[in-house]
């Protein structure tokens, strides 16, 4: 009974899922989400870049500010949140390329440099950036923060890959798959930190899911396949809540350090 009571100081369940294979999957359809709603906003809605990232800047606010104050794991509430980091990401991705300028590859530098000083500050305040330790909000603040800035990233970087590059969508989504593919064996088969690998997978599946949002609305002409953002965006929602409802996630488990 000590045993265990012990174990309850140390050990407890997170406000964050386990890290599965739906978890990965979700992740990728959600970010893919962020690109065609994010789309469906500032292009389709012709609102632009920045007003839509200040619409999806509160929803992100309201939503992390929910997950914080939650007492416990909610898979609909969870995936909402990175949701919105996504859209949010993708229209101040848009922004910062375009509207200023700066360019895919300007634009990739910047929120590079920005992702790494989140995770900096992180570790230097909290001795860990590992999604194990998120047992306060100040942890949980810095991971949303971080997410945020990694989804940004990766809408950059999805289109320096495919435009800068000249890989397209379709070679684009192929490259990031492929580099999934090489963290997920080096999970299995090295003693790679799991920290580094989840933050590597984590900013990897957010190129990807831009680059397929991409290819699902954007023009024929630009190598896409045309299809209606809203259409292409309530379609990707349709599978995350059946992802959800049909494949339960359990909570992950939140140790002190």
């Amino acid at each position: 009974m000590r045993l265990n009571h012990e174990l309850s100081l140390d050990t407890a369940l997170s406000k964050v899922p386990a890290l599965t294979l739906v978890f990965w999957i979700i992740k990728i359809l959600a970010t893919t989400l962020g690109e065609t709603a994010g789309d469906a906003l500032s292009m389709s809605m012709n609102l632009g870049y920045l007003l839509s990232t200040l619409i999806f800047a509160g929803l992100f606010l309201a939503a992390v500010i929910a997950q914080i104050k939650a007492s416990k794991f909610h898979p609909f509430l969870y995936w909402t949140t990175i949701i919105a980091t996504t859209t949010v990401g993708t229209t101040l991705a848009d922004f910062a390329t375009r509207s200023l300028g700066i360019g895919y590859t300007g634009g990739s530098t910047l929120l590079f440099a920005l992702l790494l000083a989140s995770l900096g500050v992180w570790y230097k305040t909290m001795g860990s950036v590992s999604v194990n330790t998120l047992n306060s909000p100040k942890a949980e603040m810095f991971y949303w923060v971080t997410i945020m800035f990694s989804q940004t990233l990766g809408t950059a970087l999805g289109d320096w890959t495919a435009d800068t590059a000249g890989l397209g969508y379709v070679g684009a989504a192929l490259i990031f798959g492929a580099l999934l593919a090489v963290i997920a064996i080096a999970y299995y088969f090295t003693q790679l930190s799991r920290t580094f690998l989840f933050w590597s997978a984590f900013i990897l599946t957010r190129p990807l899911g831009a680059v397929v949002g991409d290819f699902l609305d954007k023009p024929i002409s630009a190598g896409g396949l045309a299809l209606s953002r809203y259409s292409a965006s309530a379609s990707l929602i349709l599978v995350i809540v059946a992802c959800i409802l049909f494949f339960p996630q359990r909570a992950g488990k939140s140790t002190a350090h």
